[in-house]
């Protein structure tokens, strides 16, 4: 499905936070110029969430708090993303003191993509089925 021009922006910027997920797998492939060791991995990450995904997550949950109410759906999957938004936060956070970080970065990197696919696959089709063209500017 075509990303509606007011969500492609959201959309483009899941791009390099899949990257990252992949990247924090246990396993994964090599990307040129990415870290390949547990420790820059975890580095890479911590800075990532505080340089983009921080604003990335206010970004999403401001346009949330302008939709929740169209569908109860939408009510739905909100209430699932600032809850998955927050876990992420949390995870992201203690990255530093984990006692297992291959693990814990493993984890990290699973959740982060279930959670952008999800937002992919199924909230922004929603929002865009269920939103008025006017809305869907306004966002």
């Amino acid at each position: 499905m075509k990303r509606h021009e007011s969500l492609a922006p959201l959309s483009r910027e899941h791009h390099a936070a899949l990257i990252l997920a992949q990247l924090l797998k246990k396993d994964a492939p090599v990307y040129k110029g990415l870290p390949t060791d547990v420790e820059g991995k975890l580095d890479y990450a911590v800075n990532f969430y505080t340089t983009d995904l921080i604003l990335h997550f206010t970004k999403e949950e401001a346009l949330l708090e302008k939709v929740k109410h169209i569908d109860p759906a939408i009510a739905k999957l909100t209430m699932e993303i600032l809850a998955e938004h927050a876990d992420l936060t949390t995870r992201f956070l203690s990255l530093q003191t984990a006692t297992d970080r291959e693990t814990a970065l493993d984890e990290l990197g699973h959740l982060l993509q279930s959670h952008i696919r999800k937002e992919e696959r199924v909230l922004f089709p929603l929002i865009q089925d269920q939103c008025s063209e006017a809305l869907l500017a306004q966002l």
